[in-house]
């Protein structure tokens, strides 16, 4: 007995020394393309922060990621540069819980560094003879790009067939918006319309601003998902992202807070 008793107050002690470490988790996040520099950065403070867990980091584009969650993968959390793709999967029974905004987004023209083709404003877009470098049709930033070519196409200085001049320009369509970046820096493109995060990523391309009252501000939204192995992992570090600690990395990158 007096045995027993020892041993109890042992395990009291250590686990009140402070001691005891959360169970070690993997924790698989599936990240927008965009996130890459910036989820590179945020596995290295959150696995400093919290011992015991890793994370590992799988990024592509959102719609092509939302779509292998529902089909099975193995993700945990899903980040998503919309939040239309993280709703897909809240709706369709895929995910642990709501929504839950990280992060924003500005968009950008970009040219390669020498400019070739004299691209001065996002006007030039339209301008013959430019070869335009877009993303799939599912790829979210082709979704804010379309609104910003709209908006773009009411502006005074605007000719009256910029959009279909635009979509006359457009000569490839890639898997997601880093593939975009690539191919205008090898100078496979005259111009793109891309976040503002990947034109300050890259040191071979050049930004054409956006007027702001034409600019569109997209929103980043993650989902823990419902067939995580580690949800309780999952949530505690959906909820660090979207804390201070996770949005003083995101703002480093030039993202900006979810609006």
């Amino acid at each position: 007995m007096v045995a027993l008793i020892s041993l109890v107050v042992l395990i009291v002690a250590g686990c009140s020394s402070g001691s005891v470490r959360a169970a070690p988790a993997d924790v698989m996040v599936f990240g927008a393309a965009s996130l890459k520099g910036a989820v590179a950065k945020v596995k290295t403070a959150y696995e400093s922060s919290h011992p015991g867990t890793t994370l590992a980091i799988s990024t592509d584009s959102s719609a092509a990621l939302e779509a292998q969650i529902e089909q099975g993968a193995p993700a945990d959390v899903f980040l998503s540069a919309d939040s239309s793709n993280p709703k897909k999967l809240v709706d369709g029974g895929f995910a642990d819980g709501a929504a839950v905004p990280f992060a924003g987004n500005k968009l950008t023209v970009i040219v390669p560094s020498a400019n070739p083709a004299g691209i001065k404003t996002p006007a030039g877009l339209a301008m013959a003879g430019v070869k335009v470098i877009a993303a799939g049709e599912t790829v979210p930033i082709t979704r804010y790009a379309a609104q910003l070519v709209a908006n773009l196409a009411h502006e005074a200085d605007y000719p009256p067939d910029f959009a279909a001049g635009y979509a006359g320009n457009l000569v490839s369509r890639e898997d997601n918006v880093k593939a975009v970046v690539a191919k205008i820096e090898l100078g496979e493109g005259d111009a793109a319309i891309v976040y503002v995060t990947d034109a300050k990523a890259s040191t071979k391309v050049a930004s054409v601003p956006v007027p702001d009252h034409a600019n569109v501000t997209a929103t980043y939204a993650g989902v823990v998902v419902k067939a995580s192995k580690e949800p309780v992992a999952a949530r505690s570090f959906l909820a660090w992202l979207s804390g201070p600690d996770g949005g003083a990395i995101l703002r480093e990158f030039g993202f900006l807070p979810p609006s």
